[in-house]
C-alpha cells in the first residue's frame, strides 16, 4: 500500500502549521480579510485544515462533520476575482514554502492549491 502524502509529510502538525501560517496572513491581509466577516478565523482554519488533511489521505473528519466537500459551490457566495485568487495564491505559497517537507511534497501540494485557486474565480475580469 502506498503511504497518503498526509502520513508522508508529517500528517496534522503539518497541515496545522500550513494553516496557521496561510491564515496569519490571511489576518492582515487587505483583500482577503474583508470575505472573512467572524473576528476570530479559528473556524476557517479547522475547515480548511480538515478539508486539506482529508484530500491527502488522513482522517475523513471534513467530510463526517460538513458533507462533501463541494469545493465550488461552498465559495459561490463570495466575489472571487483575478485579485483575490492572487491574494489567495500568494499567502498560500508563503506558507507552504515554510514548511520543512521534501522538495516533491512541497511541489505536490503547491500543485493541487494552485489548480483550486484557479477553479473558485467566479468573477468575469
Amino acid at each position: 500500500m502506498t503511504e497518503s502524502l498526509y502520513d508522508a509529510v508529517g500528517g496534522e502538525p503539518v497541515f496545522r502549521q500550513l494553516v496557521d501560517a496561510f491564515y496569519d496572513g490571511v489576518d492582515t491581509d487587505p483583500v482577503l480579510r474583508p470575505l472573512y466577516p467572524e473576528g476570530d478565523l479559528s473556524a476557517a482554519r479547522d475547515r480548511l485544515r480538515l478539508f486539506l488533511e482529508q484530500y491527502w489521505g488522513g482522517p475523513t473528519t471534513y467530510s463526517e462533520t460538513r458533507g462533501h466537500p463541494r469545493l465550488r459551490m461552498r465559495h459561490v457566495t463570495w466575489q472571487i476575482g483575478e485579485a483575490e485568487r492572487d491574494a489567495w495564491l500568494r499567502l498560500m505559497l508563503a506558507a507552504v514554502a515554510r514548511l520543512d517537507v521534501s522538495e516533491q511534497h512541497r511541489t505536490a501540494l503547491w500543485d493541487h492549491l494552485e489548480r483550486a485557486a484557479h477553479t473558485l474565480v467566479n468573477v468575469p475580469r
